[in-house]
């Protein structure tokens, strides 16, 4: 409780000193007696404060923050066998001094536990606001660089109209549009299937 009651005696000093603003559904509270009795059921609650250390560093926050943007669920090097449906992998145990232990399960308790860390449809993982929120963020990063004086990066090797498939040849050697059997001619569509205007009737049968 004496944390709570030095925190009320700094909250009235503040109030008392005009340092508090109140807007909106909070107006009412510009008054001292609203502003007390608003404090009166905090001041019967027992806190338990709870404070971890900070981050050593901003190297550390992105190594934390990393291994739940950039990685997936499980890494291929940590799955050992795939048989007989089941799948043996690796896994840390964390509270026995973070000691490398291994697991089996079912493939489908497996793909339940990998579905697990996939996001729903819709949900963005990452969001980026600022300077770096996808709408300005080239014109926004150019203005950067000019008031730093720095010099414009490079425009990217390739053309403007390349897709996915130049892409990925660029970076792998490999082209998406060879045959995979004979691995000399080239695959090319031939034929746009037009998708499903509408869901097939369901025919009742009872």
């Amino acid at each position: 409780m004496r944390r709570t009651l030095k925190s009320d005696r700094l909250l009235e000093k503040a109030f008392g000193a005009g340092q508090l603003d109140f807007f909106s559904a909070l107006a009412p509270l510009r008054e001292w007696d609203t502003f007390q009795r608003y404090l009166g059921p905090v001041r019967q609650v027992e806190w338990v404060v709870y404070a971890k250390r900070p981050f050593a560093g901003p190297e550390q926050v992105l190594d934390y923050v990393g291994r739940y943007t950039h990685r997936v669920a499980i890494s291929n090097n940590r799955i050992l066998d795939i048989e007989d449906g089941m799948v043996r992998f690796r896994w840390k145990d964390y509270r026995c001094g973070d000691q490398q232990k291994t697991m089996m399960l079912s493939a489908d308790e497996f793909i339940r536990r990998f579905l697990i860390h996939v996001l729903p449809s819709g949900f963005q993982r990452i969001r980026y606001y600022g300077l770096l929120a996808n709408r300005h963020r080239d014109e926004q990063r150019a203005r950067c660089r000019e008031l730093l004086g720095m010099a414009q990066p490079e425009p990217p090797e390739g053309k403007a109209d390349d897709d996915y498939r130049d892409h990925y040849e660029r970076l792998t050697g490999a082209s998406l549009c060879e045959c995979p059997a004979c691995h000399i001619g080239r695959m090319a569509p031939f034929r746009t299937l037009a998708p499903i205007a509408t869901a097939p009737p369901v025919v009742d049968t009872s």
